[in-house]
């Protein structure tokens, strides 16, 4: 049988969260590569920033046949009902008949209400809920900028495994911390792991979340407005890029594409992105030494060398936003 003439049915679906920073990209990657070679996957990723960067670095990376990567840009897929998210899942299901499937929400999305969506009546035959992980670093419980904000908070209560992450970089009495805040603040069962490097077991993704979340009227609200179309999809104009912000959740983001014949200096392109003063970098460069794929963390930046990208893109988010940024990033252009 062809599988596009597979029916669609029980797709074991896993949501994979966790605030900015905290290596679900890697994981997800890690995943992929420990995929059995018999299955088709397919990956739903959102992007709090409207330019979309997740996809190439997933697509750069993994060598693997049978993953298929799509993109939902601009804030939390389930915004305006949630119709983002369920046209590109839509899409993506037909594309790739999938044996699982796995979903990232934006680190500042709402994933109690992606829950929702997955669960409404249209989607109980087509997927099966699995467990929900949700990854911390847990040395972010001593600053209230994580404790305090509900987006975090949300993503622990409706976890059915939390893994610590970055577990080699801990230094204290983190791990005990973390079983403590996630009794506090999980539901009763909650199991919790550590991890290094986003190295999860791939037996973690099996079994039938115990979150059940019915859908409701309740929707929060985005500065993003729901007809307004995404800087992913337009024309890169004659200037040769574009740019686009974001805000929300006590962030901004700001982002650029730039055309394919845009190359940059490799050495000069590391110099502005280790000055900068900033929550998250993630971005994809064609430069004169090739093509590379970077992230930056409050650990530092990492560069990742990609088979290929169709362009250059970057996504920044920060409390405050350089307004020279642009300008900078043009510095970094080989003449």
């Amino acid at each position: 049988m062809n599988s596009k003439d597979k029916k669609i049915q029980a797709v074991p679906t896993n949501i994979i969260t966790g605030f900015l920073g905290v290596g679900k990209t890697s994981a997800i990657l890690q995943l992929m590569r420990n995929k059995p070679d018999n299955e088709r996957w397919a990956v739903l990723v959102n992007e709090f920033g409207e330019i979309g960067i997740d996809g190439a670095l997933l697509q750069g990376q993994h060598q693997q046949q049978q993953v298929y990567i799509r993109e939902v840009p601009g804030g939390c897929m389930c915004c305006a009902a949630g119709l983002p998210m369920q046209i590109a899942l839509n899409q993506l299901l037909s594309e790739s008949t999938p044996d699982r499937l796995l979903i990232e929400p934006t680190g500042l999305g709402h994933p109690k209400e992606v829950l929702e969506v997955l669960s409404s009546k249209y989607y109980q035959q087509v997927l099966s809920l699995n467990k929900t992980i949700t990854l911390v670093d847990a040395r972010n419980l001593s600053d209230s900028r994580y404790t305090s904000h509900d987006t975090f908070n949300q993503q622990i209560a409706i976890a059915d495994t939390v893994i610590g992450n970055k577990l080699d970089l801990y230094q204290g009495d983190e791990q005990q911390q973390l079983r403590d805040y996630v009794a506090q603040h999980g539901r009763d069962g909650t199991q919790v792991l550590f991890s290094k490097n986003g190295m999860i077991d791939i037996g973690c993704l099996k079994g039938t979340t115990s979150s059940n979340y019915a859908p409701d009227d309740h929707h929060h609200h985005h500065h993003h407005g729901s007809d307004k179309p995404l800087a992913s999809e337009l024309t890169i104009p004659d200037s040769g890029y574009l740019k686009a912000s974001n805000q929300g959740e006590g962030f901004n983001s700001i982002g650029w594409r730039f055309a394919p014949n845009k190359v940059f200096d490799r050495k000069k392109l590391c110099l502005l992105l280790l000055s900068l003063k900033v929550e998250r970098i993630k971005a994809v460069f064609i430069t004169s030494s090739g093509v590379f794929g970077y992230n930056y963390t409050s650990d530092g930046l990492s560069e990742a060398e990609l088979d290929d990208c169709l362009e250059s893109r970057i996504e920044v988010i920060a409390d405050k936003l350089d307004d020279n940024l642009e300008s900078r990033l043009l510095e970094c252009l080989v003449e």
